[in-house]
């Protein structure tokens, strides 16, 4: 490996088999810092039979070389030299993935302590007590065991590069299953970091693999290939059920993680500078690049005239800058193309008649910075309101009564999140025990724990991350019966 700088061109970048490698093609990929829109570094580029070599790495050493049998407290304490290692290079690791993705250098932070986090939390669940003792007749003993999957291949978005990739290793890894992973091309530099702590942190070869590439061609193959036994996969919706497909041939087990447009819902008897301020970090932190943000804003009509022109002001004050710089508060869209995307969307929003209250502007200054933007006057058919924008776009829709709140927010295929702001806190269960959406909030938005499980339902997704439910995605369940008096069964007499 290069110089640990955040600037290093790394000349060996996939981890494959215990082993730094660079892809078989000889191919490379520049990965641009979103807010210089300068080149950073240079990755290998993989294809599908590096693709396949780690998949027969991780399946040698699960079903050969011995990790299927590794003890709970072995993977233990591997997960906390992880975690150990991640916590003494916060900075460095921070600042690489602020150089990468665009975020702040304050959220970066965060992320790498949740990641460090997530890896201790898994190497203390390892150790704990799984599986089930049933009294059952017939002088049997019934108990349920709980074995790891085996092979894993895990996809990982842009927006939380690292946090996303450790929130599947970790689990994976303690349930005792081997790990093939692709982060997304756009933003590896953090998750090779990450291998770089694995490499070191004595893993057998095989159990942890690293290959980077794109989607059509590594993707395709961590999805499709009949030798790995579960995909787990973080994304838009779109990809998701291509993913779906790819699986189905081989029946392998799937989670999916999927998109969102959550709902949050703002009554009149809300404390009201704590919903505003929520309404605004809902949608723009991590500049709306987050599958659970609140990109509806359900709002009470009788709140509608105090609220807006105040929602706006505060929009419109937001510090959009450098990640780098102190004083940012939302950082660039990840690349030219995608703030293309959200900027195509802004037109649709004023074709199909919705009202721009601010912000719809690329901010006229080197690299992909957007305005905070805010729509009102919206119809629940609008596509700006049906479709996930993944961008710093409020669309804002009214009610008058708690149904037609609830009927406006479950209006949508998506079900990942959604928010209720009120002081009537019977009224705040009602809603969201009403609410079609896996992670919910009251009066709060954003706020997310490694202990509670992260999915959605519909098409949000499938299965669970974080958690006990997110660690027994990546365990089979067992049923072994014992025979405890032990004779014939007299069936061939007819007893």
């Amino acid at each position: 490996m290069g110089a640990n700088s955040a600037y290093t061109i790394y000349s060996e970048p996939m981890y494959i088999d215990g082993q730094w490698k660079d892809s078989g093609s000889g191919k490379t990929r520049q990965i641009i810092n979103p807010a210089t829109e300068e080149v950073i570094a240079v990755v290998s580029e993989g294809d599908a039979e590096d693709a396949k070599q780690a998949i027969e790495a991780a399946r040698r050493a699960f079903y050969e070389d011995g990790w299927q049998d590794s003890s709970a407290r072995e993977r233990a304490v591997l997960l906390t030299r992880i975690a150990d290692k991640l916590e003494e290079r916060l900075e460095e690791i921070a600042v690489v993935e602020t150089l990468n993705n665009g975020k702040t250098l304050r959220e970066a932070r965060h992320d790498v302590l949740d990641a460090a986090d997530q890896f201790r939390y898994y190497a203390g669940l390892a150790t704990k007590p799984h599986g089930q003792i049933y009294d059952v007749p017939d002088h049997m003993q019934a108990m349920v065991i709980a074995e790891p999957v085996g092979v894993v291949s895990q996809i990982v978005p842009w927006n939380y590069p690292l946090v996303m990739a450790t929130q599947k290793m970790a689990p994976a890894l303690a349930a005792g299953c081997t790990v093939v992973i692709k982060p997304a091309e756009q933003t590896p530099l953090s998750v090779i970091k990450l291998f770089e702590i694995i490499g070191e942190a004595g893993f057998p070869p095989g159990v942890v693999n690293l290959v980077l590439g794109a989607g059509q061609t590594v993707g395709e193959e961590l999805a499709s290939n009949p030798s790995v036994d579960k995909v787990s996969f973080t994304g838009g919706s779109k990809t998701g059920k291509l993913i779906m497909k790819a699986a189905a041939d081989s029946i392998k087990k799937i989670g999916l993680e999927l998109g969102g447009k959550s709902p949050n819902i703002v009554f009149a008897d809300a404390d009201f500078e704590t919903a505003l301020d929520y309404a605004l970090y809902a949608i723009f932190a991590n500049q709306g690049q987050v599958c659970s943000a609140g990109s509806r804003l359900l709002l009470d009509e009788a709140l509608y005239d105090r609220f807006v022109p105040a929602l706006v002001k505060k929009a419109q004050d937001i510090r959009v800058g450098s990640g780098k710089e102190p004083e940012t508060v939302m950082g660039p869209l990840i690349t030219e193309e995608h703030l293309q995307r959200v900027l195509e969307y802004i037109e649709i929003g004023k074709q199909e008649g919705a009202t721009l209250l601010c912000g719809g502007n690329r901010i006229n200054r080197r690299g992909y910075f957007l305005e905070p933007t805010i729509f009102t006057d919206t119809t629940p058919d609008m596509r700006i309101v049906k479709e996930e924008i993944f961008g710093p776009v409020l669309v804002i829709q009214t009610f008058k009564t708690e149904e037609e709140a609830v009927k406006l927010a479950n209006d949508t295929p998506y079900g990942l999140a959604g928010a209720v702001f009120t002081s009537d806190a019977a009224r705040a269960m009602r809603v969201i025990r009403k609410l079609r959406a896996g992670i919910t909030w009251i009066n709060t938005y954003h706020a997310t724990y490694n202990e509670a499980p992260w999915g959605g339902y519909k098409q949000s997704g499938i299965g669970r991350e974080l958690g006990t439910y997110g660690f027994s995605e990546y365990l089979e369940v067992k049923q072994v019966n014992i025979n405890l008096d032990v004779k014939p069964s007299g069936w061939i007499n007819g007893n």
